[in-house]
């Protein structure tokens, strides 16, 4: 059922969704948000859309982000650009975050840089993942730049984010951070120094997982020939 009738009013039953969206128990507001992404009807988007600029548990907000990835992007990703530009810092914080969930390249192009040096450490941490995981081919530098203007900034964990951020970048940062761990600044030159070692370690253990699965095809195809050859032996 559509809960929007042709007269544009809401219907009784989207009137009862779009309540338990906001009711005061987190428990009834979780299953409402999984309900409509259960069954995603272009009606509640607005509803879905509003509530993740408020709503407060982090577990519902999670859900309400899976449940907008149930929609169309073609008419999801549009008003989920305009909470990039709202006041509320949760707002546009969330819409990053379900950005970050769709996934869609497309969206490159609405992460300015204003938001990866964003005041709120929430929006800023997750204006750094969305843009790794959506820089087009050949943009890594230029963001590697503007993050790094970054280092140095907040308390552990944030800081952590955003090594992490630049570690999935890979060896492009490399000269960034070798330049950064000579700063003046001894918090920028040691979250420096920590982020080229994260990336070193994340280097070797790619490499160990590489070797791994090389010795794992080599012996499966020695165990392959030994099993011919006994078959032939056989025969």
């Amino acid at each position: 059922m559509v809960p929007i009738n042709t007269n544009g009013t809401r219907t009784p039953q989207g009137t009862r969704v779009v309540d338990a969206l906001s009711a005061k128990d987190p428990s009834v507001r979780l299953r409402a948000a999984m309900a409509v992404g259960s069954t995603p009807d272009p009606g509640l988007l607005e509803a879905l859309v509003e509530r993740c600029a408020v709503e407060p548990d982090l577990f519902v907000r999670d859900t309400l982000s899976w449940a907008l990835m149930r929609y169309s992007p073609e008419i999801t990703l549009p008003r989920i650009r305009r909470e990039l530009d709202s006041e509320s810092t949760q707002a546009r914080s969330q819409a990053l975050h379900t950005l970050s969930k769709i996934g869609d390249k497309g969206a490159w192009d609405w992460i300015t840089w204003d938001m990866l040096r964003d005041a709120d450490d929430e929006t800023a941490r997750t204006a750094w993942r969305v843009a790794v995981s959506l820089v087009p081919e050949g943009e890594e530098k230029d963001l590697t730049d503007e993050l790094v203007t970054q280092l140095g900034r907040g308390n552990r964990s944030l800081r952590l984010s955003l090594s992490r951020a630049l570690a999935d970048l890979g060896d492009v940062v490399e000269p960034a951070l070798e330049k950064a761990a000579a700063d003046p600044d001894p918090a920028v030159a040691e979250h420096a120094g920590a982020t080229k070692l994260l990336l070193k370690t994340r280097q070797a253990a790619l490499d160990a997982a590489a070797e791994n699965a090389k010795r794992a095809v080599a012996q499966r195809a020695a165990a392959a020939t030994a099993d011919e050859a006994a078959g032939a032996m056989d025969r």
